[in-house]
């Protein structure tokens, strides 16, 4: 039930760095605009052998179409292992990462934001000498004292409800009650990587208050399968980066084409083996196993899920796991069929949710109606929705969508919009270029859906912890 449309250029792949105990952030002293250029480097996790960074580069000096980074690891046994938003090679101690397509150039004062994966096997994995195109960009990196850890019960949507469960037909926090998440996902993050940036994470975070950012990481269409640990990786560094900002994390393995996700089954339990035992010592994962079935049965789509659901529990058995559903994940409707055939067979799994999609030009009264039913029986997460058509494109629909969302706030249905991304399609939430800047949530850069959307999400959540 999908939009599809355009591919922006493919980034090269994800990458692996270095340990340290605590997460910690490096910033390069701020130099001045003669030098040309500033960097920010960020450990943003780390595990025996390997660690991972963010490298922002901001250009001080006179505009630049093409460029290259270059630093140098301190000890011959660092190495990047994968890296993501810039084309990235080493030779000897010496790291270059080169400007993709969409972020060739940088005029003055903009910034591009990359990262990677390393190993290392001994010595402190701290670069110095970065350089833009030759021109030194800082003088040694001071590294200031790691922050304390956040405390819990910090106000942001982890911080409050910690580890989710689903009891009965709700998903409930740590507190035993029903909440409700409201957020955003990402379009393909093969061709909109650029708009998954820490401003971007910042202004959802921050601006638009999203308790939950979902992660669309196709499984065809240039996704997981051309580039399996590059994927991966990356899927784990915005996991990271939801996790600093207190949001939810969904991991979506998008199965669009072709519709029966058993072709995938392989893949998927390779995929979810690895995020599961990566991720499970955190609270604010949420995996969904499989988007939008198509074109199949529910009898397979319920074996998929009782094959992939045990390779999660064996890593991270207290995740909540959501199952897409037929015709779309629209419960059968748009295949002429009904709730009844998930409520007369469930999924042989606890603590597990069931998908629901719509695109609320297309999908109306009927679609609510069954909502309204299985909502009764069913605990439903609505993983992916659009304002406009089931095409993704087309006049956004505000009455239908209204209607939608005031059903979702009143049944306690958690929701994810599609999608945080300036794609060339009126679901998306920004106007062309702006992943190109800094601002994400100013009227200026809002589609007509994305401004309804923050409106929305930006409410008070007024989760209960009694």
């Amino acid at each position: 039930m999908k939009r599809m449309l355009a591919l922006l250029a493919t980034c090269a792949t994800a990458l692996g760095l270095s340990a340290l105990t605590t997460p910690q952030t490096v910033a390069a002293p701020r130099a001045e605009a003669a030098t040309g250029c500033r960097v920010d480097y960020t450990i943003t996790s780390q595990w025996q052998g390997g660690f991972q960074a963010g490298v922002k580069v901001t250009n001080l000096g006179s505009p630049v179409t093409g460029w290259t980074l270059k630093f140098t690891m301190p000890d011959a046994g660092q190495k990047v292992v994968q890296g993501w938003n810039a084309t990235w090679s080493q030779s000897g101690s010496t790291v270059s990462a080169t400007g993709v397509d969409w972020n060739r150039t940088l005029a003055t004062g903009a910034s591009a934001d990359l990262g990677f994966t390393g190993s290392f096997t001994s010595g402190n994995p701290k670069p110095t000498a970065f350089t833009l195109n030759g021109v030194p960009c800082t003088g040694a990196v001071e590294e200031p004292p790691p922050g304390p850890d956040p405390e819990p019960g910090d106000g942001t949507p982890v911080g409050i409800n910690g580890q989710l469960r689903v009891c009965g037909v709700n998903l409930c926090n740590q507190y035993n009650r029903p909440i409700q998440l409201r957020g955003m996902s990402t379009h393909g993050i093969q061709w909109f990587s650029q708009c998954y940036n820490n401003a971007s994470l910042d202004a959802l975070a921050k601006d638009w208050k999203s308790d939950l950012f979902r992660i669309a990481m196709y499984v065809q269409e240039q996704g997981y399968e051309t580039d399996p640990a590059g994927f991966t990786s990356r899927v784990n560094s915005l996991v990271d980066m939801a996790e600093a900002r207190g949001m939810y994390a969904l991991i979506d393995f998008h199965t669009l084409t072709p519709g029966d996700p058993n072709y995938n089954l392989d893949r998927a339990k390779t995929f979810f083996a690895s995020v599961a035992a990566r991720n499970a010592g955190k609270k604010n994962v949420i995996y969904e196993i499989a988007n939008e079935p198509n074109g199949v049965s529910w009898a397979a789509i319920k074996n998929y899920a009782e094959q992939v659901i045990p390779v999660i529990r064996a890593a991270d058995p207290d995740a909540v796991v959501i199952v897409g559903t037929r015709a779309w994940s629209s419960l059968g409707v748009s295949e002429g069929s009904n709730e009844t055939e998930v409520v007369n067979n469930p999924v042989n799994a606890t603590n597990i949710m069931y998908a629901f999609h719509f695109y609320a030009a297309s999908h109306k009264d009927n679609y609510r109606a069954t909502v309204s039913r299985a909502a009764a029986k069913l605990p439903l997460f609505v993983t992916e929705f659009g304002t406009v058509s089931a095409t993704g494109g087309g006049t956004m629909d505000r009455a239908s969508s209204v209607a939608w969302l005031d059903l979702l706030d009143q049944l306690k249905i958690s929701y994810a919009n599609w999608t945080y991304s300036e794609a060339n399609e009126s679901s998306a939430a920004f106007k062309p270029g702006t992943c190109n800047g800094t601002d994400y949530s100013s009227s200026g850069v809002l589609t007509e859906s994305g401004a309804l959307l923050k409106s929305r999400i930006s409410t008070p959540d007024s989760f209960p912890t009694s």
